[in-house]
C-alpha cells in the first residue's frame, strides 16, 4: 500500500547532471522525511542526503555538498535530487525512504518505506 518509485537514473559523461524523482503512493509524504541513499557497484549503501519533513532541515554527505541539492513538492507528493557535475565514483543505485516522525528523535534517523532504485551511471 506504502510505495516510494524513484525515477530519473541512466547514463551519464561526467560533468553532466540529473534529476532523480522519489514519488510516493498510498501516503502522503508531508508528514515524512526523506532520504536519498547509494549503493556503488562492489560497495555499501551509504546516505547521501536527507529533508526533514516541513522542509526546513537537509542534509548532504561531504562527497556531495555543492553538487547535490535535495527539495521536496508536496503538493506532486515527490521529493528531487538534483544532481550536477557528476563523477564517475557517483555511480551507484539510488534510493529513496520515507521516515515518519518519532517523539524525541531527530528527523533522517528511521526509514520505513524504501523505493526499489534507479541506476544512475557516469561514465565517458
Amino acid at each position: 500500500q506504502l510505495q516510494l518509485v524513484e525515477s530519473g537514473g541512466g547514463l551519464v559523461q561526467p560533468g553532466g547532471s540529473l534529476r532523480l524523482s522519489c514519488a510516493a503512493s498510498g501516503f502522503t509524504l508531508d508528514y515524512y522525511a526523506i532520504g536519498w541513499f547509494r549503493q556503488a557497484p562492489g560497495k555499501e549503501r551509504e546516505g547521501v542526503s536527507c529533508i526533514s519533513s516541513s522542509g526546513g532541515s537537509t542534509n548532504y554527505a561531504d562527497s556531495v555538498k555543492g553538487r547535490f541539492t535535495i527539495s521536496r513538492d508536496n503538493a506532486k507528493n515527490t521529493v528531487y535530487l538534483q544532481m550536477n557535475s557528476l563523477k564517475p565514483e557517483d555511480t551507484a543505485v539510488y534510493y529513496c525512504a520515507a521516515g515518519g516522525v518519532v517523539a524525541g528523535i531527530p528527523p533522517c534517523r528511521y526509514f520505513e518505506v524504501w523505493g526499489q532504485g534507479t541506476l544512475v551511471t557516469v561514465s565517458s
